[in-house]
This record gives structure tokens, C-alpha cells and sequence, in this order.
């Protein structure tokens, strides 16, 4: 009778191991689908531009697979008339802030006409010959980050034209991130010229039907959007980009810091510029005594031929092995390594000067008020800080829904 009941016992085990095999067999297998950007689909846009007269906006982020996206499109016949470069150039040989000149593309043939020099914007004479303007550069997500300029200015030129703008989106790295002060007007600058938080959380595309949306081109123009989105795509997902959008952000650490350290820009701390790790580290001479990493600036061809501090040893803060998921997790910026190297700071009057470097920015623009600057000198909790943002911060969340494209 006691063998009997081994017997079963064991047999309804192995009839229990039998039926979870079938049901893990019959489960549906999650796949996490790629990324694809909208230039990548050329399927959805290159029927589009045959037989039209074609410009695009571009720089080295402007890619199809690996290869740049006017090569590509040079090479499969499409009639590429000219290249927009913006700030660092088309084939992003140019330092922050240098001013860059037309030029013939030497790869192409093509003529390349800077919109970073004179110009801000393409003019009618530029825009008569063009049926049909591409706009493809991989943005960051920031008030201060001059692309969404750029935008603006080419949909103001298509819309006075009568030209359509063809937008290939793609994922903003920080597109989780919707945080910081709304720009007060009066601190309108080069750096921010829209009335949204310091991190946008939009892609370059659902920004473009922000600025039609808002009114926000002059005499509220409306330019006729076409836009190819990205594929599998939404502001939670991390996105690694293939390509530095820009020479001083070279590294993923420095993307994902970015709407944090780039205030740094307004003080007297040299913020990496002179290294090749922008923005992850800070550091002055002045701060020996208090920090034990040091870094020493160095002219950098391409990225910084004249840095804050340069060739002095700087001492400060090292961010480059910093916990990404932790800002992730927080959904904020950081605003205490600030207040910590203001502290820190020996010659406090001169902390928020910034004369000595040929940056132009000073910390209010960066911010986009100048109650930042009083509450960092004071130490003021983060917790105020923070509670200072509102009601625009929710007021802009609110807006920023009407134009998402991404879940």
C-alpha cells in the first residue's frame, strides 16, 4: 500500500512538470522590437521625393544605417540641390560658438550654405529653387541645445515660402525628462527662445507641431508639416545614439547629464571643455583644497581650442561613472552638485562669472530666470527649488500632450 502511494505521488509530479512545459510552450514570447528612425524607413519617403527639387538640413547625425543620409540619397539619384548646415558645420567640423562658412560639399558636389554664420535662416533666393526641404538632425531634448532654433528658423523659411518640411524624427535620449524652470521671456537668448522647461521631453518632430500649435512662428505662420516617425518608439525607452550629436557631446554619459551639467556653462568652473569628456567633470584651480580628482584643459582642435582654465589643473567633481538610473529614477534634474561646488567655492563673488571663458552664456539665460542663481548662492533645499517651477512646469506637461506622437 506505501509503495502504491510512492507510485502516485511521483506520477502526478511528472504529470505536473508535463503540463507547466505546455503552458511555458504555449505562452506568447515577448520580442523588444528595434528602434527605427524615421530616416531609416526610406520605404515610407523615397517614392516622396522623386522628381522634386530637394534640401535638407544636416549635419554628421544625419544618418541612414551608417552612412550619411545625403550620400545615401545622392547615390540612389534623389536631386539634392543644397545642404543647411547649423551650428558646427554639415560634416560637424567646427567648435562650439565658430562661426561657419558656405562651402562645396568635396564628397557630393553639393553646395553647402551655413546657417551659423551671417544667416540664421535660409532666405526666399535660397529657397527658390527647392520644392521640398528635409529636416534630420538627432536633438538631445534641452531649452539650450540649438537645434529646436534651427527648427524654428527652417519653418519659418518653408512656411514664408510655401515650401513643405519633411521631417525624419528620432528618439530623443532624454525624452523621459520633462523638467526645470519655464524660460522667463526676458531672459530670451540664443540659448532659449521658447517659453518651455530647461528638458523638453519631445522629439524634434512632435516639437515642430508644438511651435505650430503655439503660435510660435512670427505673425503666427504655420508651416505644412510631413513627418515619418520612429518606429517602436516611446519616452521611456533608453535610446543609445550611434553618432555624438555634437562634438562636445561625445560620450552617452554626457547626452544623459547634459540637461543637468549644462548649467555649468554659467559659472567659473571649466565644465570639460579641453578634455575628451565634456560635461561629466568640473573642476577649478581655485578648489585644491577641497576635491582630490583633478583635470587639466588642453587645446582641443574641433572641440575647444580656447577653454576655461586652460592647461591650469582643475580640481572638482568627476560624473563620469555616475549612476545614470539614478536620474532616471528620480526624473529630475540634479541641481545639488551645483549647490555643493558653490559651497565648495572659495571666491563665492566670482563663482557665477564666467567673463574668463569665451563661453557667451551666463547663468540666467541658462536657467531661464534669475531666481536659480539667488537660491543656489543661498543653499535653498531642493525641495524648494523644485516647488519654484510650478505652476509652469505642470502648466507646460499639460500642453506638451497635445503633440505627442509617442506613447
Amino acid at each position: 500500500m506505501e509503495k502504491k502511494s510512492i507510485v502516485l505521488v511521483f506520477f502526478a509530479v511528472i504529470c505536473l512538470f508535463a503540463l507547466e512545459s505546455v503552458n511555458t510552450r504555449n505562452k506568447p514570447v515577448v520580442v523588444k522590437e528595434t528602434i527605427i528612425t524615421g530616416a531609416d524607413q526610406t520605404e515610407k519617403y523615397l517614392p516622396y521625393l522623386k522628381g522634386k527639387r530637394i534640401a535638407v538640413l544636416a549635419n554628421p547625425t544625419t544618418i541612414i544605417g551608417k552612412q550619411h543620409l545625403v550620400d545615401s540619397l545622392v547615390s540612389l539619384g534623389v536631386n539634392i540641390v543644397k545642404v543647411f548646415g547649423p551650428e558646427h558645420g554639415f560634416r560637424g567640423k567646427a567648435s562650439a560658438g565658430v562661426k561657419v562658412k558656405d562651402e562645396k560639399d568635396p564628397a557630393t558636389g553639393v553646395p553647402v550654405i551655413s546657417l551659423y554664420g551671417p544667416k540664421r535662416k535660409p532666405t526666399k533666393e535660397d529657397m527658390a529653387d527647392v520644392d521640398l526641404m528635409i529636416f534630420d538632425i538627432q536633438d538631445v531634448g534641452c531649452r539650450f541645445y540649438t537645434y529646436i532654433n534651427v527648427l524654428s528658423h527652417i519653418m519659418e523659411a518653408c512656411a514664408e515660402n510655401k515650401k513643405e518640411l519633411l521631417i525624419l524624427d528620432r528618439p530623443n535620449p532624454n525624452g523621459y525628462l520633462v523638467d526645470g524652470p519655464i524660460l522667463d521671456m526676458k531672459y530670451k537668448s540664443g540659448i532659449g527662445i521658447f517659453p518651455i522647461p530647461i528638458a523638453h521631453g519631445m522629439t524634434i518632430a512632435e516639437f515642430a507641431q508644438m511651435i505650430n500649435g503655439e503660435g510660435w512662428l512670427p505673425n503666427k505662420l504655420q508651416c505644412k508639416l510631413r513627418i515619418i516617425k520612429v518606429a517602436n518608439y516611446n519616452h521611456e525607452l533608453p535610446y543609445t545614439l550611434p553618432v555624438p550629436p555634437s562634438p562636445n557631446l561625445n560620450t552617452q554619459q554626457s547626452i544623459m547629464l547634459y540637461p543637468s551639467t549644462c548649467l555649468f556653462e554659467g559659472t567659473a568652473l571649466n565644465h570639460g571643455r579641453g578634455t575628451y569628456f565634456p560635461f561629466t567633470v568640473f573642476g577649478s584651480p581655485l578648489l585644491k583644497d577641497k576635491y582630490q580628482f583633478s583635470f587639466t584643459p588642453k587645446s582641443i582642435p574641433g572641440m575647444a581650442e580656447t577653454p576655461l582654465h586652460m592647461n591650469k589643473e582643475c580640481f572638482g567633481l568627476d560624473l563620469r561613472n555616475y549612476d545614470i538610473a539614478q536620474l532616471r529614477k528620480t526624473k529630475r534634474i540634479n541641481v545639488q552638485w551645483m549647490k555643493d561646488l558653490y559651497a565648495a567655492f572659495p571666491d563665492k563673488a566670482k563663482f557665477f562669472d564666467h567673463s574668463q571663458s569665451n563661453q557667451i552664456n551666463d547663468i540666467n539665460k541658462l536657467a531661464g530666470n534669475a531666481l536659480f542663481k539667488e537660491q543656489i548662492m543661498k543653499g535653498t533645499p531642493d525641495k524648494e527649488i523644485y516647488a519654484s517651477w510650478e505652476p509652469g512646469l505642470s502648466q507646460y506637461k499639460t500642453m506638451r500632450k497635445k503633440y505627442l506622437l509617442y506613447p
